[in-house]
């Protein structure tokens, strides 16, 4: 067995609440901009003063129409500002925010409604609100529905315009940093989600250490972030909060679709993301380059980056020769990169999966450096993550400070904090099964090495355990396998079987690109071609490079390519796009009999 943990940075408020933050950000800095919103297509500041005046008057809103202290609230829409401030108006009237995924389902949005109580939900759209109208029958506590397409926030001012500012602090200050700030639904890999409980103690010691930690990314008046996550996600309330609590500038856009543009209108100088966003950024650097006749330079640049930052680490640093081709590579392909992620950053936090240790060089090489961190919805986000002077790459870094990281005799990462989550809500028997002896069981296998640093190897319940006894870990293999541009997701599978085989599903927004390059047949799909030479060959390509990280023991045998992606539609991804293995195993048991098929 073996711990390590990090001094707490920041203090976290004996008895306050998150409204605090919003009240302090007022007073001591009222004209800094706080949050930007899109107006007619253009980026509108909105001062710590401003935004404090419209939480109000919306939380005014919600205490006239009846919403008391310990009420919870649905919360069902795209990333965007008027989550945010419904967010803070909701712990404003004393009430607790219910997130719900704008892509659920009316069942799930039926069971999350129902199982946490919601007695009122704001949602986005009106799909959205015919979604909660299906299920309104068996939802008998929910009382109102308001819709911000349809003028909810302005709808919540006129209701509340009697309600008094006085009125707003005294329900403001009623919950204590012991209770609860919010329920998030875990995405669900296997059965029904869970409510994590996540008291406003979670949130001020998760958020105010990640700040303090790291402080130079944080700087109030020059420093933003811009959210594109979904709130619904913990990971998207990290970054929400933690701007708030810095405090730095923060906006919203709803998805990835245009990401490139908004960076660049926005001009962040943080980006918090997804290993999938900075995948798709090295992947359509390289496909540009290679449609422009380009693709030698740029991989010889990738290749300079790679070994410039390794050297980084080593105690002699990069040779003059390899800084002279750095230099020259910085100033015909690092810069043009730099600018599509916006232009002033230098840094981003990356989680939700392992990033890759490749990329990670790639990045720091080109001088925006990926911080990798790991986190769950119980540990309300980051438990783990890599400092801004003290990075090392393929690790997840170090615990958050105040915090306590243990690996268990049989490998399992537990946990133990004040950012942790206090129970799951109404499911006594789960929370005593995950919070064992007072530490937090992750179900995660790891490592932590001298300095405290944890890598992350796999998850317990999908170990995969081969006829020949032969323990394999998912995660290192189909990470590598992922990071080819071909390739959208792959699946693992060999479980009491004679070898490792894998499933694997064709990346549609560069099949097109591919098919251009190799002389197939515009409009190609992947169904149409899974039994092609030329991409069965770019896959095993893709194949060798994930089996070089294993043992030949744990090394992929056979692939199948199938004939669609795996999407949150089609049931097989959660809204936090991890695999659901289960679901993939029972509907494509066909294609993996074929791989074992003699």
């Amino acid at each position: 067995m073996r711990e390590f943990s990090l001094p707490a940075l920041y203090e976290v408020p004996a008895d306050g609440n998150l409204t605090d933050i919003v009240r302090r950000n007022a007073a001591q800095h009222p004209d800094v901009a706080v949050i930007s919103r899109k107006v007619a297509g253009a980026w509108q500041d909105v001062t710590a003063r401003d935004f404090l005046t419209e939480v109000r008057a919306a939380a005014k809103g919600l205490i006239a129409s009846g919403v008391q202290p310990g009420d919870r609230v649905g919360l069902m829409s795209r990333t965007r500002y008027e989550w945010t401030l419904l967010d803070f108006a909701i712990w404003c009237a004393g009430a607790i925010t219910v997130p719900v995924y704008e892509t659920s389902s009316p069942e799930q949005v039926r069971w999350i409604l129902s199982d946490s109580g919601a007695t009122a939900c704001v949602v986005e759209s009106a799909g959205h609100a015919a979604a909660v109208e299906s299920v309104r029958e068996r939802l008998p506590a929910l009382k109102h529905v308001w819709q911000i397409d349809a003028g909810a926030v302005e709808e919540l001012g006129r209701l509340g315009q009697d309600v008094t500012d006085r009125t707003v602090e005294e329900r403001g200050s009623i919950a204590k940093a012991d209770d609860p700030a919010t329920i998030v639904y875990t995405s669900g890999t296997t059965g029904r989600p869970k409510g994590c409980v996540l008291t406003h103690r979670s949130f001020f010691a998760e958020c105010g250490n990640v700040v303090e930690r790291l402080r130079p990314l944080f700087r109030t008046g020059e420093c933003s972030v811009l959210l594109f996550l979904p709130l619904a996600h913990v990971f998207g309330r990290l970054v929400q909060v933690a701007p708030m609590i810095a405090p730095i500038k923060l906006g919203c856009v709803p998805d990835i679709k245009n990401l490139t543009d908004e960076l660049a209108a926005f001009r962040p100088t943080l980006i918090l993301g997804v290993p999938r966003v900075f995948e798709k950024v090295y992947n359509s650097a390289r496909a540009k380059a290679q449609a422009d006749g380009k693709g030698g330079i740029f991989d010889k640049a990738a290749d300079t980056a790679i070994a410039y930052s390794k050297a980084l680490d080593t105690p002699s640093g990069p040779s003059v020769g390899l800084k002279i081709k750095h230099k020259v590579f910085d100033k015909l392909v690092y810069g043009k990169l730099r600018t599509v992620l916006g232009g002033r950053g230098e840094y981003a936090i990356s989680g939700g999966a392992p990033l890759g240790e490749r990329l990670g060089h790639f990045f720091r090489g080109i001088g925006f450096t990926v911080l990798e961190g790991y986190g769950l919805t119980e540990s309300c986000a980051a438990t783990a993550f890599n400092p801004w002077d003290r990075q090392k790459i393929g690790t997840v870094g170090q615990p958050l400070p105040g915090s306590v990281v243990r690996i268990a005799d049989d490998g399992e990462v537990l946990l133990h904090g004040e950012h942790l989550f206090k129970e799951y809500w109404n499911n006594p028997d789960a929370t005593a099964e995950a919070l064992a002896d007072g530490w937090f069981h992750t179900g995660d296998i790891g490592t932590l090495d001298e300095d405290g640093y944890l890598r992350i190897t796999g998850r317990k319940k999908e170990i995969i355990v081969t006829a020949g006894g032969k323990n394999v870990a998912p995660a290192v293999i189909e990470d590598r396998i992922r990071a080819h541009a071909l390739v959208a997701e792959c699946m693992v599978v060999g479980d009491g079987r004679p070898f490792v085989g894998a499933l694997v599903t064709i990346d549609e927004e560069f099949l097109g690109r591919w098919c251009a390059d190799h002389g197939k047949p515009a409009g190609s799909t992947a169904a149409s071609l899974r039994d092609d030479p030329d991409l069965l060959a770019a896959v095993q390509s893709a194949i060798d490079d994930g089996n070089s990280a294993v043992s030949k023991a744990e090394s992929v045998r056979k692939f199948r390519v199938l004939s669609a992606q795996f999407t949150e539609d089609s049931g097989h991804l959660t809204p936090s796009l991890k695999l659901k293995r289960n679901v993939v195993a029972k509907d494509y048991v066909d294609e993996i009999e074929a791989i074992y098929a003699k």
